[in-house]
Protein backbone atom coordinates (compact mmCIF):
# COMPACT_ATOMS: atom_id res chain seq x y z
CA UNK A 1 0.00 0.00 0.00
CA UNK A 2 1.37 3.48 -0.81
CA UNK A 3 2.59 5.38 2.20
CA UNK A 4 0.34 8.23 3.35
CA UNK A 5 1.61 11.61 2.26
CA UNK A 6 3.05 14.05 4.73
CA UNK A 7 1.03 17.14 5.56
CA UNK A 8 3.62 19.39 3.89
CA UNK A 9 3.52 17.23 0.73
CA UNK A 10 -0.26 17.14 0.47
CA UNK A 11 -1.65 18.43 -2.85
CA UNK A 12 -4.44 20.02 -0.78
CA UNK A 13 -3.30 22.94 1.36
CA UNK A 14 -5.73 22.64 4.26
CA UNK A 15 -4.38 25.76 5.95
CA UNK A 16 -5.41 27.84 2.93
CA UNK A 17 -8.70 25.99 2.51
CA UNK A 18 -9.56 26.52 6.18
CA UNK A 19 -9.31 30.30 5.88
CA UNK A 20 -11.92 30.42 3.11
CA UNK A 21 -14.54 28.32 4.91
CA UNK A 22 -17.62 29.70 6.69
CA UNK A 23 -17.34 29.95 10.48
CA UNK A 24 -19.77 27.09 11.20
CA UNK A 25 -17.70 24.70 9.08
CA UNK A 26 -14.44 25.75 10.76
CA UNK A 27 -15.80 24.22 13.98
CA UNK A 28 -15.37 20.81 12.35
CA UNK A 29 -11.97 21.45 10.77
CA UNK A 30 -9.22 22.50 13.18
CA UNK A 31 -5.85 23.05 11.53
CA UNK A 32 -3.00 20.77 12.51
CA UNK A 33 -2.45 17.18 13.53
CA UNK A 34 -4.92 17.17 16.36
CA UNK A 35 -6.34 18.79 19.45
CA UNK A 36 -5.49 18.30 23.09
CA UNK A 37 -8.06 16.52 25.22
CA UNK A 38 -9.26 19.83 26.68
CA UNK A 39 -9.54 21.51 23.30
CA UNK A 40 -11.30 18.44 21.89
CA UNK A 41 -13.89 18.70 24.64
CA UNK A 42 -14.36 22.43 24.05
CA UNK A 43 -14.61 21.83 20.33
CA UNK A 44 -17.30 19.18 20.76
CA UNK A 45 -19.16 21.52 23.11
CA UNK A 46 -19.12 24.17 20.40
CA UNK A 47 -20.46 21.71 17.84
CA UNK A 48 -23.18 20.65 20.27
CA UNK A 49 -24.24 24.28 20.75
CA UNK A 50 -24.31 24.71 16.97
CA UNK A 51 -26.53 21.62 16.59
CA UNK A 52 -28.86 22.87 19.31
CA UNK A 53 -29.26 26.13 17.41
CA UNK A 54 -30.04 24.14 14.27
CA UNK A 55 -32.59 22.13 16.26
CA UNK A 56 -34.43 25.34 17.12
CA UNK A 57 -34.74 26.16 13.42
CA UNK A 58 -35.97 22.67 12.59
CA UNK A 59 -38.48 22.61 15.42
CA UNK A 60 -39.89 25.96 14.32
CA UNK A 61 -40.52 24.34 10.94
CA UNK A 62 -42.04 21.28 12.64
CA UNK A 63 -44.51 23.33 14.66
CA UNK A 64 -45.40 25.38 11.58
CA UNK A 65 -46.11 22.20 9.62
CA UNK A 66 -48.22 20.74 12.45
CA UNK A 67 -50.24 23.94 12.77
CA UNK A 68 -50.87 24.11 9.03
CA UNK A 69 -51.90 20.46 8.81
CA UNK A 70 -54.35 20.89 11.69
CA UNK A 71 -55.89 24.04 10.23
CA UNK A 72 -55.82 22.82 6.60
CA UNK A 73 -56.72 19.10 6.74
CA UNK A 74 -57.82 19.13 3.08
CA UNK A 75 -54.89 21.10 1.73
CA UNK A 76 -54.54 19.18 -1.54
CA UNK A 77 -56.72 19.87 -4.60
CA UNK A 78 -59.15 17.12 -5.58
CA UNK A 79 -57.41 14.20 -7.27
CA UNK A 80 -53.92 15.22 -6.16
CA UNK A 81 -52.03 12.76 -3.97
CA UNK A 82 -49.87 13.87 -1.08
CA UNK A 83 -46.59 12.32 0.09
CA UNK A 84 -47.19 8.59 0.55
CA UNK A 85 -45.59 6.01 2.81
CA UNK A 86 -44.30 3.83 -0.01
CA UNK A 87 -41.74 1.04 -0.08
CA UNK A 88 -39.42 3.51 -1.81
CA UNK A 89 -39.60 5.93 1.12
CA UNK A 90 -39.20 3.14 3.69
CA UNK A 91 -36.06 1.84 1.96
CA UNK A 92 -34.66 5.36 1.70
CA UNK A 93 -35.29 5.90 5.41
CA UNK A 94 -33.71 2.55 6.30
CA UNK A 95 -30.59 3.46 4.31
CA UNK A 96 -30.17 6.81 6.06
CA UNK A 97 -30.78 5.39 9.54
CA UNK A 98 -28.41 2.48 8.88
CA UNK A 99 -25.72 4.97 7.90
CA UNK A 100 -25.64 6.17 11.52
CA UNK A 101 -24.43 2.74 12.62
CA UNK A 102 -21.92 2.63 9.77
CA UNK A 103 -20.39 6.03 10.54
CA UNK A 104 -20.17 5.15 14.24
CA UNK A 105 -18.38 1.92 13.34
CA UNK A 106 -16.01 3.98 11.18
CA UNK A 107 -15.18 6.31 14.07
CA UNK A 108 -14.67 3.33 16.38
CA UNK A 109 -12.27 1.82 13.82
CA UNK A 110 -10.28 5.06 13.76
CA UNK A 111 -10.07 5.05 17.55
CA UNK A 112 -8.45 1.61 17.26
CA UNK A 113 -6.09 2.98 14.57
CA UNK A 114 -7.61 0.73 11.88
CA UNK A 115 -7.31 3.32 9.15
CA UNK A 116 -8.22 1.03 6.23
CA UNK A 117 -11.43 -0.08 7.91
CA UNK A 118 -12.20 3.53 8.79
CA UNK A 119 -11.86 4.59 5.17
CA UNK A 120 -14.07 1.77 3.88
CA UNK A 121 -16.86 2.45 6.36
CA UNK A 122 -16.53 6.22 5.97
CA UNK A 123 -16.89 5.95 2.20
CA UNK A 124 -19.88 3.64 2.64
CA UNK A 125 -21.54 6.27 4.84
CA UNK A 126 -21.00 8.92 2.17
CA UNK A 127 -22.44 6.59 -0.45
CA UNK A 128 -25.53 6.00 1.67
CA UNK A 129 -25.96 9.75 2.11
CA UNK A 130 -25.70 10.31 -1.64
CA UNK A 131 -28.22 7.51 -2.23
CA UNK A 132 -30.63 9.27 0.13
CA UNK A 133 -30.23 12.61 -1.66
CA UNK A 134 -30.75 11.09 -5.11
CA UNK A 135 -33.82 9.20 -3.85
CA UNK A 136 -35.24 12.37 -2.34
CA UNK A 137 -34.75 14.14 -5.67
CA UNK A 138 -36.62 11.32 -7.42
CA UNK A 139 -39.45 11.61 -4.92
CA UNK A 140 -39.72 15.35 -5.50
CA UNK A 141 -39.84 14.78 -9.25
CA UNK A 142 -42.68 12.26 -8.93
CA UNK A 143 -44.88 14.25 -6.55
CA UNK A 144 -48.20 15.57 -7.85
CA UNK A 145 -47.93 18.86 -5.98
CA UNK A 146 -45.37 21.65 -6.11
CA UNK A 147 -43.84 24.32 -3.93
CA UNK A 148 -46.75 26.66 -4.60
CA UNK A 149 -49.50 24.11 -3.81
CA UNK A 150 -50.70 25.86 -0.68
CA UNK A 151 -48.91 26.60 2.57
CA UNK A 152 -48.66 22.94 3.56
CA UNK A 153 -47.12 21.97 0.24
CA UNK A 154 -44.60 24.78 0.47
CA UNK A 155 -43.70 23.83 4.04
CA UNK A 156 -43.16 20.21 2.94
CA UNK A 157 -40.56 21.29 0.39
CA UNK A 158 -38.89 23.69 2.82
CA UNK A 159 -38.67 20.98 5.49
CA UNK A 160 -37.35 18.20 3.28
CA UNK A 161 -35.12 20.60 1.35
CA UNK A 162 -33.57 22.07 4.50
CA UNK A 163 -32.92 18.57 5.80
CA UNK A 164 -31.48 17.55 2.43
CA UNK A 165 -29.11 20.52 2.62
CA UNK A 166 -27.85 19.18 5.95
CA UNK A 167 -27.37 15.72 4.45
CA UNK A 168 -25.34 17.30 1.63
CA UNK A 169 -23.28 19.25 4.18
CA UNK A 170 -22.62 15.99 6.03
CA UNK A 171 -21.41 14.30 2.85
CA UNK A 172 -19.09 17.25 2.13
CA UNK A 173 -17.67 17.03 5.66
CA UNK A 174 -17.18 13.28 5.26
CA UNK A 175 -15.32 13.85 2.00
CA UNK A 176 -12.96 16.32 3.67
CA UNK A 177 -12.37 14.00 6.64
CA UNK A 178 -11.65 11.13 4.25
CA UNK A 179 -9.10 13.21 2.34
CA UNK A 180 -7.42 14.21 5.60
CA UNK A 181 -6.96 10.56 6.52
CA UNK A 182 -4.21 10.39 3.87
CA UNK A 183 -2.14 13.07 5.62
CA UNK A 184 0.48 11.29 7.68
CA UNK A 185 -0.14 11.51 11.42
CA UNK A 186 -3.20 13.72 11.06
CA UNK A 187 -5.39 11.48 13.22
CA UNK A 188 -2.69 10.14 15.54
CA UNK A 189 -3.33 12.49 18.48
CA UNK A 190 -6.92 13.49 17.89
CA UNK A 191 -9.73 13.02 15.41
CA UNK A 192 -11.96 15.88 16.42
CA UNK A 193 -13.21 16.47 12.88
CA UNK A 194 -14.30 12.85 12.56
CA UNK A 195 -16.06 12.91 15.94
CA UNK A 196 -17.80 16.19 15.10
CA UNK A 197 -18.89 14.93 11.69
CA UNK A 198 -20.21 11.72 13.25
CA UNK A 199 -22.24 13.72 15.77
CA UNK A 200 -23.57 15.94 12.98
CA UNK A 201 -24.63 12.84 11.01
CA UNK A 202 -26.47 11.39 14.01
CA UNK A 203 -28.26 14.73 14.32
CA UNK A 204 -29.29 14.58 10.66
CA UNK A 205 -30.72 11.09 11.19
CA UNK A 206 -32.68 12.06 14.30
CA UNK A 207 -34.19 15.01 12.42
CA UNK A 208 -35.24 12.66 9.63
CA UNK A 209 -37.00 10.33 12.07
CA UNK A 210 -39.13 13.28 13.21
CA UNK A 211 -39.72 14.41 9.63
CA UNK A 212 -40.66 10.89 8.56
CA UNK A 213 -43.18 10.65 11.40
CA UNK A 214 -44.72 14.07 10.74
CA UNK A 215 -44.97 13.81 6.98
CA UNK A 216 -45.33 10.18 5.99
CA UNK A 217 -46.80 8.43 9.02
CA UNK A 218 -49.27 11.27 9.61
CA UNK A 219 -50.26 11.31 5.94
CA UNK A 220 -50.76 7.54 6.03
Amino acid sequence: MPNPIHADESPIRFDRLHGSLPNWLKRFLPIGGGLSHDHHGKGMFGVTVFLLSESIVFFSFFFTYIALRLTHPNWLPAGVKGPELSTFIIINTAVLLSSSFVIQAAENALRRHKIKKFRRLWLLTSGMGIYFLVSEGIEWHNLDFGLTTGLVGGTFYVLTGFHGLHVLSGVILQTIMFARSFIRGNYNKSHFGVSATTLFWHFVDVIWVILFSLIYLWQA
